[in-house]
C-alpha cells in the first residue's frame, strides 16, 4: 500500500511538472532552430495569445496553453 501511495504521488508531481507547460521564449527557439536546420528561411515566428486573430499557422502552445506560436512565411 505505501509503494502504491508513492507511486501515485511520484506521478502527481510529474504530470504537474507536464501541465505547466513550457516558457515561450524557450520554445519558440526550438522550433527556429528545427526549420534552420531543414533550410527554412523567410519566415517569422509570433507568440500570440491563444485563439488571437492572425494569418499564420498555429506550430506550437506554451505557458500551459494561454499562448501559441505563429509561423508566418515572409
Amino acid at each position: 500500500m505505501k509503494k502504491l501511495m508513492v507511486a501515485l504521488g511520484l506521478l502527481s508531481l510529474a504530470g504537474g511538472a507536464f501541465a505547466a507547460g513550457k516558457p515561450c521564449e524557450e520554445l519558440k527557439s526550438e522550433i527556429a532552430a528545427k526549420l534552420d536546420a531543414k533550410g527554412v528561411s523567410g519566415y517569422s515566428l509570433e507568440i500570440v495569445d491563444k485563439g488571437a486573430a492572425t494569418d499564420g499557422k498555429v506550430v506550437g502552445s506554451c505557458e500551459s496553453g494561454a499562448k501559441e506560436i505563429v509561423y508566418k512565411r515572409g
